[in-house]
């Protein structure tokens, strides 16, 4: 199984939002939104926004909005 994990990350490391799915186009689509929401400021400060993978659900680091097909 792969699991598609979205993160908004700030400067300090601390994740402060986390979406993830099974649907691959779904997370492309939150982590498009993410990084979009992102500010010029909150981007000089060193907020970003991740997309990676992971193989089961014990595997994402917080408890994140999970979407269903």
């Amino acid at each position: 199984m792969t699991i598609w994990v979205c993160e908004q990350i700030d400067p300090s490391g601390i994740v402060q939002a986390c979406i993830a799915s099974e649907d691959e186009s779904q997370a492309r689509a939150c982590h498009e939104s993410f990084t979009n929401d992102l500010d010029e400021f909150q981007t000089s400060q060193g907020w970003t926004a991740q997309l990676r993978t992971v193989k089961s659900w014990d595997e994402v680091p917080v408890t994140p909005l999970k979407l269903n097909r």
